[in-house]
């Protein structure tokens, strides 16, 4: 459960990204601002929690290529996600991107580590996407955008495979604690010629205030989070409890924005909240043995589907000799 609440936090700051974007009106282009957000967040992150041993764990055998898709998706969901919701607000942006994160995070897990899917998951992941569906639909209420919406599927498969690697990476023995840090600032640093094609706006005092929120609120400290907990839940689970941020992106779309949701838009929220407490409910845990891509063997906890999530819940192993991380309490 200590590893469910992190990661549950993390989603609640990622949910105020898409309402803080919209409610600062800074007038600053959408890549401009993830390049600043990721720079900050990155460079506080690494201050924090990126240590030598981190470091060497990340020149291990079959790290960088990892670690080099870790940065790539990183840029790839900051720009098309602020994007989404430039386009088409943050409470449909922002539920059509982790609408899509369960279904490509399971995929990845399936292609990759060999991970089973459980009943559980599968039902909360049909309601997600039935709620997603419901929020597209004509008279949703919703400010569809069609670019807008490509954008969100794209950040949400970004992510989704986000956490894929990142099990991978904690898997071959590389410290998630510093591969966090060093994918977002890589990914900074990737998109930051943006700061110098679209400056407009980034100098002002809202956009200094939003920066500063972004950067570390919403990327530092969600992103210690995040990293805390990704480590003891499966992807599939952890990409469909990463659905709380759509949910809080939508209250604060109608509480700050104004956003007016239609009965199918909030049939489709409910829908969402459905699925996550599905996902989401722990149940008893046995113990056997999992293998990753790489060959790498590690504990995995399973809980019965109609009683917990019916997911294997890996523990990568937290040291150079491969010793399994402690279980949940």
């Amino acid at each position: 459960m200590g590893a469910v609440a992190s990661v549950l936090t993390a989603a609640v700051l990622w949910g105020t990204v898409g309402p803080a974007q919209l409610w600062a009106d800074a007038g600053v282009h959408p890549v401009a601002l993830g390049a600043a957000r990721m720079l900050l967040g990155g460079v506080v992150l690494s201050l924090v929690t990126v240590r030598t041993a981190g470091l060497r764990s990340l020149r291990r055998p079959s790290v960088g290529r990892w670690l080099g898709l870790s940065v790539l998706v990183t840029a790839a969901f900051q720009v098309c996600f602020l994007q989404a919701v430039e386009r088409s607000g943050a409470a449909l942006a922002t539920a059509v991107a982790f609408g899509t994160v369960p279904v490509v995070s399971g995929i990845c897990a399936r292609v990759l580590s060999g991970e089973r899917t459980g009943r559980s998951w599968t039902a909360g992941t049909a309601c997600a996407v039935t709620g997603i569906g419901l929020l597209l639909l004509p008279g949703s209420g919703a400010r569809a955008d069609l670019p807008g919406v490509l954008f969100g599927v794209a950040a949400g498969a970004s992510f989704g495979v986000y956490i894929a690697v990142t099990k991978e990476l904690g898997a071959l023995g590389a410290d998630l604690g510093t591969a966090a840090p060093v994918s977002v600032l890589l990914a900074g640093l990737l998109v930051s010629p943006y700061l110098w094609v679209a400056p407009e706006g980034l100098t002002g005092g809202r956009s200094l205030a939003l920066v500063a929120w972004l950067g570390l609120a919403t990327t530092a400290l969600g992103y210690l989070l995040f990293t805390r907990g990704v480590g003891r839940l499966s992807a599939a689970t952890t990409g469909t409890l990463s659905l709380t941020e759509p949910l809080v992106a939508t209250v604060l779309g109608v509480v700050v924005i104004g956003e007016r949701p239609g009965p199918l838009a909030a049939a489709g929220a409910a829908l969402l909240l459905l699925g996550l407490l599905v996902v989401s409910v722990p149940g008893r845990r046995g113990a056997k043995t999992g293998r990753t891509r790489s060959g790498r063997a590690f504990p995995v906890r399973t809980g019965k589907a109609r009683a917990g999530t019916g997911l294997e819940l890996p523990a990568p192993p937290a040291g150079a000799k491969g010793e399994p991380a402690p279980r949940e309490p």
